[in-house]
Parts: C-alpha cells; sequence; structure tokens
C-alpha cells in the first residue's frame, strides 16, 4: 500500500493513542460504564482547546463552503450526491452489521446496495428506500461498542471532531476496509480518498447548518452541549435503538446522523 495513503491514517491512529495516554496519565480512570449523561473528560482544557480552534475553521471556512454548497446546487443535484457516497460505503456497513451479529440489518444492507447500485444508476437514486428499505449506519467504533469495548475518555480530535479512543481507532478500520479506498489505492489513486472525504463532509455539513446554529445559539456552553449530544447518540447506535430526543435540560430535535461531528466539522 503507498505510503502517501498510510500517513494520514498513522496520524489519527498517533492522536488518539496521544491523548489516550496523557488522559491515563491525569490519574481519572474512564467511566465502568457508557453511560451516556456520565462526564468522562479528563482532557477537558485540551479537548476545549482543540474545540475552539474548530469551531473557528468551521466558521470561516466550512460552513461557509458548505452554505454555498446549498445555495448553488439544487436539492435533487444534492440528493444524489449523498446518495451516490452512502451507497459506496455500503460494503462497510454491511459488514459491521455482519460482524455485530444483526443478520436482518445485514440483509437490508446489501438489499439496498444491490437496488440502488443497479435500479439507482450506480447509488445516485435511493430506489431503496422508496421500496421500504430504509437506511441505517454501523461503523467499527459502533461494533466495538457492541462487542463490549468501552469508549474510554471523550476526545476532541483536530477537524475531525467528537470522538473517543474506541470511535477514533474504528475510524482508521473504516478507512483501511473501504473498498472504494482500497481500490483506489491498488491503482496508485490513493488520493481520491481525500476529496471524496471532503465532498461527504460537506453535504453532511450543509444538511445541518439551520439545527446546529439553533443548538449553538440556544446552549450555555456549546463544548458540553455538543459532549453530551454525541454520548447520547453513540450510546444510541450501539444499542440499535432510536436516540432519546434530548438531554436533561435541553429541547427540541437532535442533528440527524454524523451531525454533532460536522459542527467541528467531519466526515459523516
Amino acid at each position: 500500500m503507498p505510503t502517501n495513503f498510510v500517513r494520514p491514517a498513522l496520524r489519527v491512529v498517533s492522536v488518539v493513542l496521544g491523548l489516550a495516554l496523557a488522559a491515563c496519565a491525569t490519574g481519572q480512570q474512564p467511566a465502568s460504564s457508557d453511560d451516556p449523561y456520565a462526564v468522562n473528560d479528563p482532557l477537558e482544557p485540551v479537548n476545549r482547546e482543540i474545540f475552539s480552534f474548530n469551531t473557528t475553521v468551521d466558521r470561516y471556512v466550512i460552513k461557509p463552503t458548505a452554505q454555498a454548497y446549498r445555495d448553488v446546487l439544487p436539492q435533487p443535484v444534492r440528493d444524489s450526491i449523498h446518495n451516490f457516497f452512502t451507497n459506496l460505503r455500503s460494503p462497510v456497513i454491511m459488514f459491521n452489521d455482519a460482524i455485530q451479529g444483526e443478520g436482518k440489518l445485514a440483509g437490508d444492507t446489501f438489499g439496498r446496495m444491490w437496488l440502488n447500485t443497479v435500479l439507482g444508476v450506480g447509488g445516485i437514486f435511493d430506489v431503496a428506500s422508496r421500496a421500504g428499505i430504509p437506511f441505517h449506519d454501523a461503523d467499527f467504533g459502533q461494533t466495538f461498542g457492541v462487542w463490549g469495548v468501552g469508549s474510554g475518555p471523550y476526545l476532541v480530535l483536530p477537524i475531525l471532531g467528537p470522538s473517543n479512543p474506541r470511535d477514533g481507532v474504528g475510524l482508521v478500520a473504516g478507512w483501511y476496509a473501504d473498498p472504494a479506498n482500497a481500490v483506489a489505492s491498488a491503482e496508485g489513486s490513493y488520493w481520491v480518498a481525500y476529496p471524496r472525504a471532503a465532498v461527504e463532509g460537506i453535504d453532511l455539513r450543509s444538511r445541518n447548518i439551520d439545527i446546529l446554529d439553533r443548538i449553538e445559539s440556544t446552549s450555555l456552553d456549546f463544548y458540553a452541549t455538543i459532549r453530551s449530544l454525541y454520548n447520547q447518540r453513540r450510546a444510541a447506535e450501539i444499542r440499535h435503538e432510536a436516540p432519546p430526543q434530548a438531554a436533561p435540560g435541553l429541547t427540541g430535535q437532535l442533528p440527524d446522523d454524523g451531525a454533532v461531528a460536522a459542527t467541528l466539522p467531519v466526515t459523516e
């Protein structure tokens, strides 16, 4: 595998492991369970600095780009882009469904992938949803949680946003397991993964501009709100249940899947 393809993943690994080791050095132990309302944030001062950096990048670069993306491209075009990249991730989703023991979900993902690839013209049309097979997401961080791996301390990664050691390792695993990335790398076009990730991130951010603005405007502590929402959503995904409507003291709809991370901004 080309060195230039490996380096981004290794950088993510080094950040995750470095922050996790720093958390251990504080002497604070992770919570005994993944209670979505528990605060396990021994690196909060560092996390807040990274959060501030991420929100600044979002305010001046990512959000304006996402706004322009939403303003310039008609809704059907944006939907087709979203559908295409969602379909491209289907093999990773299906694999995670399978190793979580979720046979029905794996079958649904296979059905969606087949219908959308063949009848949906390579995935640009979401035929499967109209056929009664709704989309669901799955990733390696979720799988590790289903297997009982603890999340560890809360982390905010540069650009990538809210995470934890378990989800950070899952992110790297997903990068390597993605067949599209593997094919591009084998063909010497490993660089294709970067614009793909950028477009997915912009698309995700564009779909959540209004609700994230509303969350920020109503939050007394935006950092703490995002941390709480991220932990709640992750716990709900691991349970394969609908996420809670809101954390204590919060009202209103939660963002779409991945939108909390997109605040900072990230890929889905």
